[in-house]
């Protein structure tokens, strides 16, 4: 069961999606949980506190999962699978999240916009260094591009309701996985076998 700090966070992200950080009140966010608004300030001390941990989590969560894929992954090709499906499902699961994250950054507080950003910096890292590792004639300038541009196609997400969810995590992983290829020069064919094993 969550906490009521998470629900708190979980409803206010679902608002800051739908109507921006500056158009939900902090009592419009308590009403979401069932409560005053005064009363989230015995959780956090102001809507700025809300988004500074709503945005350093997500982070902290999306470094963490990317390290943990990088050390039990010895195989730079599976763990570029294993990175895009990771961060597919986090996109997918986490639809308010990724909204929030895109817009809101410059409303963040000065500390919590050097630390949301350090721990994206670094989560990039994992990402150009497997793309690297996987195509090492590929330059870091164009490693970096290409994971940012993978990040633009998967955090899209949000705004696409055409499929399931099985069908969008199944077009975008290979959708991803395509646009790498196409990055690192890598487009000749694979057996089945070998996709399968790239995204699993």
């Amino acid at each position: 069961m969550s906490s009521r700090r998470e629900q708190i966070l979980a409803a206010a992200a679902e608002l800051f999606a739908r109507h921006g950080f500056h158009g939900v009140g902090i009592d419009e966010i308590g009403a979401a949980v069932g409560v005053s608004g005064p009363a989230l300030y015995r959780h956090f001390r102001s809507k700025d506190a809300m988004l500074g941990e709503m945005l350093t989590s997500i982070s902290d969560d999306l470094l963490a999962g990317g390290l943990e894929r990088r050390e039990r992954t010895e195989d730079p090709a599976k763990l570029l699978g294993e990175l895009i499906a990771f961060q597919v499902d986090f996109a997918l699961d986490n639809p308010a999240l990724i909204s929030v994250q895109e817009r809101n950054l410059g409303n963040l507080t000065d500390p919590d916009r050097r630390r949301v950003r350090a721990l994206q910096r670094r989560y990039v890292e994992v990402w150009v260094q497997a793309i690297r590792d996987s195509s090492p004639s590929l330059t870091e300038p164009a490693a970096r591009a290409a994971a940012h541009a993978v990040f633009g196609l998967i955090n899209s997400t949000p705004h696409i309701r055409h499929l399931g969810r099985d069908g969008m995590a199944t077009m975008l992983r290979d959708m991803a996985l395509g646009a790498l290829a196409n990055a690192t020069g890598d487009t000749g064919d694979r057996t089945e076998d070998d996709q399968d094993s790239a995204i699993t």
